[in-house]
């Protein structure tokens, strides 16, 4: 049974750090690639960051590039996201999904992944 659990969320000041865990279960990290997505209030679900399975390429979007890292470790099937220098506008649930083959042409569109996770709240304010 596939299964993604996110954990990690929570309050945090701007300027500040939070680091997301995605577990999975069901599936090996050595064979999916894995997409952080998040969604603000009154807002679509928009792609943050994804990791590929087998190379690791890594793929940030605009607005968090130079803050954000994703990395993953396999031996924990776990996925991170690491978010620093938080803004305000970073306030969303923040939701991780699988997809089989991730690359720079696909990484951001929703309809590519197949199970997702069922969300992790960030909310930046002072």
């Amino acid at each position: 049974q596939v299964q993604l659990v996110e954990s990690g969320g929570g309050l945090v000041q701007p300027g500040g750090s939070l680091r997301l865990s995605c577990a999975a279960s069901g599936f090996t990290l050595d064979r999916y690639g894995i997409g952080w997505f998040r969604q603000g209030p009154g807002e679509e679900r928009e792609g943050v960051s994804s990791i590929s399975a087998r190379n690791g390429n890594k793929y940030y979007a605009d607005s968090v590039k130079g803050r954000f890292t994703i990395s993953k470790d396999n031996a924990r099937n776990t996925v991170y996201l690491q978010m620093s220098s938080l803004k305000p506008e970073d306030t969303a649930v923040y939701y991780c999904a699988r997809a089989r083959a991730i690359d720079g042409s696909n990484w951001y569109r929703r309809g590519w992944y197949d199970y997702w996770g069922q969300g992790a709240q960030v909310t930046v304010d002072s």
